[in-house]
């Protein structure tokens, strides 16, 4: 079937195209997306050295399945995952799927005849990858059974698409990797989407003292609403964050932080948060930095641990249910992340406002 998609040209562009998707075959699963939400990472694809649907965070409704899909049907809702298990794997059975090595970004394996086939999307006559093999940006998505998840019908699809990536790297972080404990002290650099869900999960979780540092007045005091305990305006020429640490320090009883949480994507900061920690503390960089970084090895000094977590650990089944009933509980707050909407002819606006820090998230609305 047609569908209209964002595609990514490689070189930075992207255009709004007409593409064509096909029908399930085997352990695949057509979804009508119904919302997207934006992240970082979209901007990054961007420029990922050839054509691609664009997006990987997603909601929508089931139109239609493979003979070997069993835990959805038709007319159900769905959340989707980009990262997807095999669930045979030795990663997969020892309980990381996130680090599934059986997962292809330009193809789904169709297991039952041993080889690969190219991904049922085309553009033009040609196969064309979606990002994350699921490529959100469209109206209709072709995916592999493992990349969606149901979700409760009451939760709108606004909402539930930005648990699919910004809502879970963020609160996963916290809950299975960090695994923050009741009355301990946290630290947060970055206010955006991620690091609202990391203070979300701390607030869930019982952290004591839960500290926002951000550059902007206007993301500190959403921080507050979302949970944060206190606040620190970041200084931008404190380059070896010797001022934030002593702050810190002061806000913890002069020892640092238990957990400290970096989820700006800003290179210079990626190890920002082992200054923040005390001795034997953890330090984690969840945005998912690629840059070359430096840093000084004292910085590691006295068992600090330091971790790049990938997708806060997600495991979708167990994940996503739990994240939809504290929202559902009124614990988690989904519907005040979203900042603003769009129609898919405006993607370069909600690009733009991701950029420049106007939303803490946009969602791409499908009619």
């Amino acid at each position: 079937m047609q569908s209209r998609a964002a595609i990514a040209d490689g070189q930075g562009n992207f255009t709004i195209e007409t593409i064509e998707v096909g029908e399930p075959r085997l352990d695949e699963v057509l979804v009508e997306i119904k919302a997207a939400g934006i992240c970082h990472t979209d901007h990054a694809s961007l420029n990922w050295k050839r054509p691609l649907v664009m997006g990987h965070e997603g909601a929508g409704v089931v139109r239609a399945v493979g003979p070997l899909v069993r835990h959805v049907k038709t007319g159900d809702a769905v959340v989707l995952n980009w990262a997807i298990p095999c669930r045979t794997c030795p990663q997969c059975l020892r309980g990381d799927e996130v680090l599934c090595e059986e997962s292809k970004p330009a193809y789904v394996m169709e297991r039952s005849a041993g080889h690969a086939r190219p991904s049922g999307t085309t553009w033009n006559g040609q196969p064309v990858d979606r990002s994350f093999n699921i490529g959100t940006l469209s109206q209709f998505t072709l995916v592999r059974a493992a990349a969606v998840t149901p979700m409760p019908a009451d939760v709108p699809f606004t909402s539930a698409c930005i648990v699919g990536c910004g809502v879970m790297t963020g609160f996963g972080s916290a809950v299975n990797i960090a695994k923050v404990q009741p009355g301990s002290n946290l630290a947060v650099i970055g206010c955006g989407g991620v690091g609202l869900n990391i203070i979300q999960a701390a607030r869930i979780r019982g952290v004591n003292r839960i500290i926002a540092v951000d550059l902007r007045q206007s993301a500190l005091e959403t921080a507050q609403r979302f949970g944060a305990t206190h606040t620190i305006v970041a200084d931008p020429t404190d380059k070896e964050f010797d001022a934030l640490a002593a702050a810190v320090r002061e806000l913890t009883d002069g020892r640092g932080a238990d957990y400290a949480f970096e989820a700006t994507a800003v290179p210079a900061l990626a190890f920002a948060p082992l200054r923040l920690i005390r001795n034997g503390g953890m330090a984690l960089q969840v945005s998912g930095i690629n840059d070359p970084v430096t840093v000084p090895m004292p910085w590691f000094m006295w068992n600090k641990t330091y971790v790049t977590p990938l997708y806060g650990g997600c495991v979708p089944g167990r994940d996503f249910p739990r994240i939809f009933d504290h929202y559902r509980a009124g614990d988690l707050k989904l519907d005040e992340l979203i900042t603003r909407t769009y129609a898919l002819d405006q993607l370069g606006d909600a690009i733009d406002d991701m950029l420049t820090g106007r939303n803490a998230k946009g969602v791409i609305v499908f009619s």
